[in-house]
């Protein structure tokens, strides 16, 4: 099953900084070969449940590897059986009615 997942993840205890923290995620998303876009308040995902999950995962543990004591992680996911769903196509339907 394919789906859309909105990943924002907020090291806890490591300063005001988290750009080195996001990066080292943005830097496990990339490795893992899913559909990914960046934005101001977190990154989604697009891909097979497991690889999306599988890849939150990493993200985690290469944020808490880096240093971070605690992590909050927030995770929205949007699953369709009806059609295939893509963050493009998405994007394009609303852009289409504006």
């Amino acid at each position: 099953m394919n789906v859309i997942a909105e990943l924002s993840i907020v090291p806890i205890g490591v300063g005001l900084s988290l750009s080195s923290y996001i990066a080292e995620c943005e830097r496990v998303l990339k490795a893992k070969n899913l559909v990914i876009h960046l934005h101001a308040e977190g990154t989604n995902i697009e891909g097979e449940f497991n690889e999306v999950f599988d890849a939150i995962k990493a993200c985690i543990e290469a944020v808490h590897q880096k240093g971070a004591p605690r992590i909050s992680t927030h995770i929205k996911v949007s699953s369709r059986t009806d059609k295939d769903e893509h963050m493009e196509e998405r994007i394009k339907s609303v852009e289409n009615q504006l």
